[in-house]
Order: C-alpha cells, then sequence, then structure tokens
C-alpha cells in the first residue's frame, strides 16, 4: 500500500513551503518519524517526519514550491526492511531491463584543416609594430600576427586592444545559490517596510558604568542561583518595558486607517540562527523579573541556534530590540520589524572620555539607536521614549529595581 504523505500546515497564513533539503533519497527505506525532509516557510525551518515506515518515492525535488497539502512523497508500506548490513536499499519487485540502445551510424570522418606553419618569426613584431605597440603599452605576445607565418605587422599593433588587467592565480570561480524561502520573505518584508512606512532614526548614547558596577558585583551569584548568567539584555527588555508603559504609542501599530494598541509588552528579540537572523517573542515581558527575561532569553536563543524554533515563537512581538554590538557594530539604523512600529538598536560598548560632573572621565559608552514610524510616532514620543530608556540604564538601581538589588536579582 502507498502511503501519501503531503505537506502540513506550518502555522496560520502560511499556504506554500519550499523543499530546502530532502534528508533520504529516491528508493531508500525510512521508519516512521524519521525525519526525511527540512523544509522553509517564510518564518521558519522545519522537518518533515516520515509518517510510516517503507520504501520512499520522492515526488517533489529539492528548490520546488509546494502548496500545503500537496504530495510530497510516497511510501511504500508493504515493503520490507533491508538487512541492516546492506550497503544499498532495495526494492521488493524486481528492475525491468534496460532498453538497448539501436547502433550508432558510423560518422565519417572530417579532414582536419591544414596546419598554420610555425617559424621564428611568429609573434615576433616588425619594427613598426614594436612602436605602435611600446607607445600604447601592449605586451606582444598578447598580439596575434597576421603576416606571413604570424609575423605580427603594424596594422595588428594598431588593431590590437590594451588588456584590462591579467588573472591572478587565485580561483575566480563564483557560485549561484537560491536563497531560501525563509530569506526571500524577510527580504520582502524589509523592502516593504523601507517603501510603505515614514521611517525615521533617533539616536542617543548611554552609559553603562552603573550596570558594569551591578554586574560585577552580582553576576556570579546570579548565575550560581538561577543557571544563566546576568547579561544586557535583561537591563534593556526591562528598561524598553518600563518606557513602553510611558510611551504607549511606541508599543502600537498601523491597521489601515487604524491605530491598535496594546496593554501588553511582547518584545521581539533579534537573534542570528543557521538560516539567517530570526526574531523570537518574549512574551508579556512586562511581567517578568531581571531572571526570567534572562531564562526567557537563553531558552529563546538556544532554540533559534539548534533550528527548533516555531512560527508561533516568532509572531505577535509589539517592539523588537536588535543587538548589532556583538557583531562589533558602532552605530546603525535598524529597520522596524513589520508590523511594529519601532525597533531599538543596541551597539557596541566602547570607553570614551565624557564630561561628569565639569571633569573628563573614561567610561563605557554605548550608542543606542530607536528607529520608528513617523505615521503614528511623532518626534516627541520617539525622543522622549528613547531618553526613558537612557534613564534606566544609567540609574537601573532606582527605575528598574525599585532600590532594592537582592530583591529584583531574586537573591
Amino acid at each position: 500500500m502507498a502511503l501519501e504523505m503531503k505537506v502540513p500546515s506550518p502555522g496560520e497564513s502560511i499556504t506554500e513551503v519550499e523543499i530546502a533539503q530532502w534528508l533520504v533519497e529516491d528508493g531508500d527505506y525510512v521508519t516512521k518519524d524519521q525525519p526525511i525532509a527540512e523544509v522553509d516557510s517564510d518564518k521558519a525551518t522545519l522537518e518533515l517526519p516520515a509518517e510510516a515506515s517503507g520504501i520512499i518515492t520522492l515526488q517533489a525535488e529539492e528548490g520546488d514550491a509546494v502548496a500545503v497539502g500537496q504530495v510530497v512523497c510516497l511510501i511504500d508500506t508493504d515493503a520490507k526492511a533491508p538487512d541492516g548490513d546492506a550497503s544499498s536499499n532495495e526494492t521488493i519487485s524486481e528492475k525491468a531491463p534496460e532498453p538497448v540502445a539501436p547502433p550508432k551510424e558510423v560518422e565519417k570522418p572530417v579532414a582536419a584543416a591544414p596546419e598554420k606553419s610555425t617559424t621564428y618569426a611568429t609573434g615576433t613584431a616588425s619594427p613598426a609594430a614594436k612602436k605602435v605597440l611600446a607607445e600604447r603599452g601592449i605586451d606582444s605576445a598578447s598580439v596575434s600576427g597576421t603576416g606571413r607565418d604570424g609575423r605580427i605587422t603594424k596594422s595588428d599593433a594598431i588593431e590590437a586592444k590594451p588588456s584590462m588587467g591579467t588573472p591572478g592565480p587565485g580561483s575566480r570561480g563564483e557560485e549561484r545559490k537560491k536563497l531560501s524561502m525563509l530569506r526571500r520573505k524577510v527580504a520582502q518584508r524589509l523592502v516593504s517596510v523601507k517603501n510603505e512606512t515614514a521611517m525615521l532614526t533617533t539616536f542617543n548614547e548611554v552609559d553603562m558604568q552603573p550596570i558594569f558596577n551591578l554586574r560585577k558585583e552580582y553576576k556570579e551569584t546570579f548565575k550560581s542561583k538561577h543557571g544563566v548568567g546576568l547579561g544586557f539584555m535583561s537591563f534593556f527588555t526591562l528598561a524598553c518595558v518600563r518606557a513602553l508603559k510611558m510611551y504607549p504609542a511606541v508599543n502600537a501599530m498601523m491597521d489601515g486607517d487604524y491605530m491598535v494598541s496594546y496593554d501588553f509588552q511582547d518584545i521581539s528579540i533579534a537573534v542570528s540562527g543557521p538560516k539567517g537572523l530570526m526574531v523570537p517573542v518574549i512574551r508579556n515581558a512586562e511581567n517578568l523579573s531581571f531572571r526570567g527575561v534572562e531564562s526567557e532569553v537563553k531558552r529563546l536563543a538556544l532554540r533559534a541556534r539548534d533550528g527548533k524554533i516555531t512560527v508561533d515563537e516568532m509572531t505577535g512581538g509589539t517592539f523588537t530590540i536588535t543587538n548589532g554590538g556583538v557583531f562589533g557594530s558602532m552605530l546603525s539604523t535598524p529597520i522596524i520589524n513589520p508590523p511594529q512600529s519601532a525597533i531599538l538598536g543596541m551597539h557596541n560598548i566602547v570607553e570614551r572620555p565624557v564630561a561628569i560632573n565639569g571633569k573628563v572621565e573614561i567610561r563605557p559608552i554605548m550608542y543606542v539607536a530607536l528607529s520608528y514610524d513617523h505615521r503614528i510616532i511623532d518626534g516627541k514620543e520617539s525622543v522622549g521614549f528613547l531618553v526613558a530608556v537612557k534613564e534606566a540604564l544609567e540609574n537601573p538601581e532606582e527605575l528598574l529595581m525599585n532600590n532594592t538589588i537582592k530583591k529584583a536579582l531574586e537573591l
């Protein structure tokens, strides 16, 4: 009996996927629940497990776009498993004899063209040709002579084209590879944001010394008790939660002629995965503590890295934080993650001279950027939001911990 395996729905609103890679070959014996393919949707890469054991017949090629519900392979459930030491899978039916190709017609030999004679004069430039080549900076070895026995004439030198550069000894190959469906969808969304929103970016700088001091004093105790590190993401996430409550327009989004506002903060965090940039969501970040945020960041980052992140875990965010600083970025203008209306960009931390109480001091400074949709967020709100984030990060003990550090860190 041949079982038809159809593409399951990877999530709501997804109608098409792409066969990224077959993990088995046509004619292989597969077992139930064995991963047989990786499929790309416009939001994630998912594994396709076999629905039964048997010999598989592939019905789609790698790179094919297939609709949800379309048959992609057949599994012959009546086939027996091959011996364990067999070097290859064998089908239970004998192969049909291959057709014998008809004898080829004997081709008549074609007379070879007479070879040109080669003498001492071949490739040698005449005096007049030498002068022309020298004036034009052309090597005589790159010119084909049309004179007697291949001699380079003056007309050959005049018509010769100068070299545009000689390739070096290294490889000059190129590769043409189709982008994954996920990557194509990301590209499409980013271009649409640039074209369909009134995107603007505002900047500020943050003195990270107070956070450095807290992490230096409490990070070891925090990690030993909670099993996760006390990183920067918890400070930034909670600072954004506070600022979003103060400026709710930044936590809203456009829907046609309407502005949709939310009374919760689902914070999307951009992480780099094997298939490219992914943006999982920390749900109800307003209800999380430092430990809660760090645990959720670690969990989502590991799932993205291992390719196990689901579509549901990457949809529904109301605001995004991206950290280009981990790759060394000093400053950038992040692109809004649609349909959201704003995104905060973190950058690297560099010791810079700053004025503190009338004196120059060296402090760890981070530049931060807020890109926002000017259609619903005014300049006053965007600047006020970024200033509120800056204030919370430069005074975390009071504004994020309510002056009770150990209680806030659950130590």
